[in-house]
């Protein structure tokens, strides 16, 4: 079995595994199955960008919190407590709690930046804005770095660097954001008529529908022949730009699709569990997502969502057990520590090793079988 059938093999399983989960899980742990495969997604947009676009992107968390927040306010302005202050138009509650004595009632002018909210109100708004401006965002940086040839570890730290402002920003904005205590209390997301409650089954399809969808969407653009460009930027930047390839135009391109499943991922985050946190754009988030494609192999789409998903259930069991309360991040630390000395390829890189081992045998057989079949003998000189 070739890799890339193997591949596509792997996605089937895994969606086909997630659809009957459903059945054998409880409501909450539903709940938190689903919360991992948003991470799942993001696994997916790691994989993209640093294994086959080799930008190594150490502040994806940007991308995941700015679709959190854009879907979060929405959702905020629908939820109850922003509909009691008897105001014309729905205001959060921490505005009305915050407000200044004598400041107008209304969500144009409540607070300073307050009339920013105001477009929130359309639920459509918030879903469309979760996918623009990560895409808007992702386009400027990448625009401003690819176009000056900026590589290597240089791009590991700008996007470390403005997710961290990014984060400053956010907080320091208190009276539009409500700062490090992010935004809670949110309505259920609804669309079409249909309300999801995170703890309903069709949540939870709705989220392995998009991971499915972030999938197929993946493994389609890694295989095209703009992804294959792509991989032969990774290898070789400067021959491809020889041969007359536009290489920032292939850099920007995948920096902004990773980005739009972070996104995505964020949003899904916030439909399943109920909050957006400044804690989105953490340095040990974005870290978080390294040591996933890392370990489930970064050069195989599949193996970091499976990456993603696998070491999100051991972070989560590992944080809840008593002896390794303290300890949990240690674990995840010696976990990617030893898949970069002993894994350098992750997980799916030795499945992949194991496949050719296994199909080595049934070549060579073929190979052979054209002699045998003509009766073709050795001859030895001077008989």
């Amino acid at each position: 079995m070739k890799p890339r059938v193997a591949m596509g093999v792997g996605s089937v399983l895994l969606i086909a595994l997630a659809l009957v989960l459903p059945a054998m899980l409880g409501a909450l742990w539903l709940n938190r199955v689903a919360q991992f495969m948003t991470y799942g997604i993001l696994g997916v947009a790691m994989a993209i960008a640093w294994g086959y676009a080799g930008i190594l992107n150490l502040g994806q968390g940007l991308y995941f919190g700015i679709g959190a927040y854009m879907l979060a306010m929405s959702l905020k302005l629908a939820a109850p407590g922003s509909l009691e202050g008897g105001t014309p138009m729905p205001i959060p509650d921490f505005m009305l709690w915050n407000a200044a004595p004598g400041a107008p009632q209304d969500l144009c002018c409540i607070t300073s930046g307050s009339f920013l909210w105001i477009p929130f109100q359309r639920e459509w708004f918030g879903v469309l804005m979760g996918v623009v401006v990560p895409a808007v965002v992702a386009l400027g940086i990448g625009y401003t770095m690819f176009r000056a040839r900026v590589s290597g570890v240089y791009v590991a730290i700008i996007t470390l660097a403005l997710a961290l402002l990014a984060r400053l920003v956010l907080i320091d904005a208190q009276p539009v954001t409500n700062g490090f205590n992010g935004l809670t209390s949110l309505s259920f997301f609804s669309i079409g008529g249909i309300t999801f409650d995170p703890y309903q089954p069709r949540t939870y399809y709705l989220v392995v529908g998009v991971l499915a969808l972030s999938l197929v969407l993946a493994q389609w653009l890694v295989s095209s022949r703009a992804g294959l460009i792509l991989q032969a930027i990774r290898d070789d930047e400067n021959r491809t730009r020889y041969l007359g390839y536009n290489v920032a135009s292939y850099q920007v391109f995948f920096f902004v699709v990773s980005a739009v499943l972070a996104g995505t991922a964020g949003m899904l985050y916030v439909v399943t569990a109920q909050f957006a946190s400044p804690t989105f754009l953490d340095v040990a988030f974005s870290l978080s997502m390294v040591v996933w494609a890392a370990v489930g192999g970064r050069n195989s789409v599949v193996g970091a969502c499976l990456g993603a998903i696998g070491l999100s259930v051991l972070s989560s069991a590992a944080s809840e057990t008593p002896a390794l309360l303290n300890a949990w991040q240690l674990v995840l630390g010696a976990i990617f520590i030893g898949a970069v000395l002993f894994l350098p390829r992750g997980l799916a890189g030795v499945f992949n090793d194991l496949l050719r081992r296994h199909a080595a045998p049934d070549t060579s057989r073929a190979a052979s079988a054209p002699l045998a079949a003509s009766g073709a003998r050795a001859t030895i000189p001077g008989q």
